[in-house]
């Protein structure tokens, strides 16, 4: 897979540098000077590059990698050509069938840097080494509610994807493990399982990631009483090795998905949870244009005195 890949990537690119003209053409883009700069610069130069070095085996990895981020660079380009009320209906078809080959090729791609991955870091010292630098996260926020309430709803880990805007689901296997699914870059999911390694009731919880997990993680979360009698201090503190190190956590970043921004969105998700049993939607809120609720309305309850 890696080797068509690459191969696939020397003959696009050749194609976008040589032939721009017919490359905007066959995707149903305007042929203009504009439009043959971005095929042979930002198409064509781009696809070689990570040609060669995929077919080099030098950081093989980390140019599948950037196989993908250029795949997301080739999708925003062509829904800038599907949503172009100026273009023929024939452009927006062979917009469309360009579509769909480039999400073909999107999830060709993230599975052989997956699997490649998750093969060099077992040949390293079969835990995820290999020189794929351990990415840290902190966040904390304090919830109107007693500490015995929020303890209870995060032990009860099936709870987690009601405010973890990335997974999918846990499921219990046993009284300490659970198997976890989670979304990842394009369209595709990624499952683990984890065990809890130390649980002290109304204190702290925390896990590590078991077996082969392509994406190593541990964690922690602490639960204490909040100065005044205000509720509970949530404090999470998260380990995890991304696919591809450096490259991968860029690739989370593209996505809106950098750690410790994500584990503060996480929390405030679980304090609206337990403060007002919903999820509110912003109007910014990149997931939607428009407030709505995800979770039922609890009846509203007074503050612990």
């Amino acid at each position: 897979m890696v080797d068509g890949l690459g191969m696939f990537s020397l003959g696009l690119g050749t194609a976008q540098l040589v032939a721009p003209g017919e490359m905007n053409r066959l995707v149903g883009a305007d042929d203009d000077p504009r439009n043959r700069r971005i095929q042979r610069w930002a198409g064509g130069a781009r696809e070689l590059a990570a040609g060669v070095g995929i077919e080099a085996r030098y950081r093989t990895t980390g140019w599948l990698w950037a196989r993908v981020a250029g795949d997301v660079l080739d999708l925003t380009l062509l829904g800038a050509v599907l949503a172009d009320p100026r273009h023929r209906p024939e452009q927006r078809r062979r917009a469309a069938a360009a579509t769909a080959a480039v999400l073909g090729v999107t999830a060709a791609d993230v599975r052989a840097a997956l699997q490649l991955q998750h093969a060099g870091e077992h040949a390293a010292n079969g835990h995820g080494g290999g020189g794929v630098k351990e990415i840290e996260a902190k966040a904390e926020i304090t919830i109107h509610r007693p500490v015995a309430e929020v303890f209870a709803f995060w032990n009860d880990l099936e709870n987690l994807p009601r405010f973890m805007r990335h997974l999918q689901s846990v499921t219990r296997l046993g009284a300490d493990r659970s198997r976890w699914r989670a979304k990842a870059p394009a369209g595709m999911e990624i499952e683990w399982e984890a065990e809890v390694t130390a649980r002290e009731i109304d204190e702290y919880i925390s896990w590590r990631s078991v077996g082969g997990a392509t994406v190593q993680n541990s964690g922690s979360v602490r639960f204490t009483p909040a100065p005044g009698d205000r509720g509970t201090e949530v404090r999470v503190h998260l380990h995890y090795r991304p696919p591809a190190g450096k490259i991968g956590a860029a690739l989370a970043k593209l996505f809106g998905e950098e750690p410790g921004q994500q584990v503060r969105d996480d929390l405030r998700r679980f304090k609206q949870v337990l403060e007002t049993g919903e999820v509110v939607r912003s109007e910014a809120d990149p997931e939607g244009t428009r407030t709505r609720r995800l979770l039922a309305q609890r009846p509203a309850q007074p503050l612990p005195r």
